[in-house]
C-alpha cells in the first residue's frame, strides 16, 4: 500500500461521506480516477436508483480514463440491480488498475466484481484504508453479513448519570450544539426508534428538522429529502392516535396487540408478540433488516434503552454528557439491574469530544 494509493483513497472516502444522509438502503461509496498523478474524475453515490460513484467519476474523466487507475471505497458491483454493473463500466472504459478499499459484503457481489475486472486483464487490489471504509458503512455491512441493522443508542445525561427529573421532565439536559448533533444522527439513520414512554412524556415527533442540522446547503438539501422511517415500540398501543408523533408523518408501530382499523393515515402496524406485553426486540430488528434497514437510532427512555442493552442488541452508544447535576432522585441512564461488579458491562470508548458546552462519548460493547 503506497502513500499515493492511501492519499487517493482518502479522497474517495471523503467523497463517499457526502452520501452519509442520502444513500439508504445502499452503501456510501466514492470514486477517484487518476492517471499519471492527475485526478481526471471524481464521483460519489448520491441516492438509491441513481448512478453509482464509478459512473459519475468515469463520466467526468471521459476518454482519458483509458489506462487510468480507479480508486473506489467499495468493490465495484457485478450484478444488475436498479443500475447496471459498475465492473462492466470500468472494463468498457479501459482503466488499467482498480484499487478497492474493501470487498463488497453483499452476497450478490462478494468478490465477483474484482474477479470480473481481473478476468478482463485489469490489475486489482483491495484493503487500502479498509478500516475507514468499513466504518463508513457499518450498517450496510452488518445487514449483509448478519441480516440485522446496526443499532446505535443515543442517550443524554447529566454528569451524575441522570436523564430526567423524577417527574419525567427532561427538556433540555443538553445545549443547542448537542441537539444539532442528534439531528445529524437521525438524518444518517434508516430508522429512528422510540418507545411509548418517550413519545407520551415529551410529545416527541422524532423527525429530522433540516434547519437544525448545521450542515452546508448541499448536505442539508440531501438530508431534507429523506426522512428516516420512525418506528414506535408500543406493546399495548398506549399512544393516542391524535398524538403529535402520529401527526408528523408515516410511522411503523411494533406492538404485541392487533387493532382493527389501525393501519391508516400513514400508520403501519407490525404485530411482534413478546413476553409480558413487551415487544420481541430481536424479532423486530430481524424484520427491519429484511426491509433493508442499515442503521437504527434508538432514542428512548431508560426502560426501552435498557432492554436493548440487557439483550445485547446495542452496537454503539452515543452518550451526550451535560455539565449539570440532576440529583439522586432523578431518573437513571438505563434500567440495567446489576448486583455484582462481575456483571458490569464493559465498553470500549472510541471517541470523546466537546459539542458546544457538552461532551459526546462514543462507545461500543467491548
Amino acid at each position: 500500500m503506497s502513500a499515493v494509493d492511501q492519499a487517493h483513497m482518502a479522497r474517495a472516502l471523503e467523497l463517499a461521506r457526502k452520501g452519509l444522509y442520502s444513500t439508504h438502503p445502499n452503501p456510501r461509496v466514492g470514486c477517484v480516477i487518476v492517471k499519471d498523478g492527475q485526478v481526471l474524475g471524481e464521483g460519489w453515490h448520491v441516492r438509491a436508483g441513481e448512478p453509482h460513484a464509478e459512473v459519475h467519476a468515469l463520466r467526468q474523466a471521459g476518454e482519458q480514463a483509458r489506462g487510468a487507475t480507479a480508486y473506489v471505497t467499495l468493490e465495484p458491483c457485478s450484478h444488475f440491480g436498479r443500475t447496471p454493473p459498475c465492473a462492466d463500466a470500468l472494463v468498457k472504459t479501459g482503466v488499467s488498475r482498480v484499487v478497492a478499499a474493501m470487498q463488497d459484503p453483499n452476497p450478490q457481489v462478494a468478490g465477483r466484481g474484482l474477479l470480473r475486472l481481473a478476468e478482463a486483464g485489469i490489475e486489482v487490489s483491495s484493503g487500502v484504508l479498509e478500516a475507514e471504509a468499513r466504518e463508513l458503512n457499518v450498517g450496510f455491512i452488518k445487514r449483509m453479513e448478519c441480516g440485522l441493522p446496526f443499532v446505535r443508542v443515543k442517550l443524554a445525561m447529566s454528569l451524575d448519570g441522570r436523564t430526567a427529573m423524577a417527574s419525567g421532565e427532561s427538556q433540555w439536559i443538553t445545549g443547542p450544539a448537542a441537539r444539532r448533533a442528534v439531528q445529524r444522527l437521525r438524518a444518517r439513520s434508516s430508522v429512528v426508534l422510540s418507545g411509548a414512554d418517550t413519545v407520551l412524556l415529551d410529545d416527541a415527533r422524532l423527525t429530522v428538522r433540516p434547519d437544525e442540522l448545521g450542515l452546508d446547503t448541499e448536505q442539508t438539501a440531501l438530508a431534507a429529502a429523506r426522512q428516516p422511517l420512525r418506528v414506535l415500540v408500543d406493546g399495548h398501543l398506549r399512544v393516542p392516535l391524535d398524538a403529535p408523533f402520529y401527526r408528523a408523518g408515516p410511522v411503523l408501530v411494533a406492538s404485541c396487540a392487533a387493532r382493527e382499523g389501525f393501519a391508516a393515515d400513514g400508520r403501519e402496524l407490525l404485530v411482534v408478540p413478546g413476553s409480558d406485553g413487551h415487544v420481541d426486540l430481536p424479532q423486530l430488528l430481524a424484520e427491519l433488516g429484511r426491509r433493508g434497514v442499515n442503521e437504527v437510532l434508538v432514542e428512548a427512555g431508560p426502560r426501552l434503552a435498557g432492554a436493548f442493552a440487557r439483550q445485547g442488541l446495542v452496537d454503539e452508544y452515543q452518550i451526550f454528557v451535560a455539565p449539570k447535576l440532576l440529583g439522586s432522585s432523578a431518573r437513571p441512564l438505563l434500567e440495567l439491574p446489576l448486583e455484582k461488579m462481575a456483571e458490569a458491562r464493559e465498553l470500549r470508548i472510541l471517541d470523546i469530544r466537546a459539542v458546544g458546552d457538552d461532551w459526546l462519548v462514543t462507545a461500543r460493547p467491548a
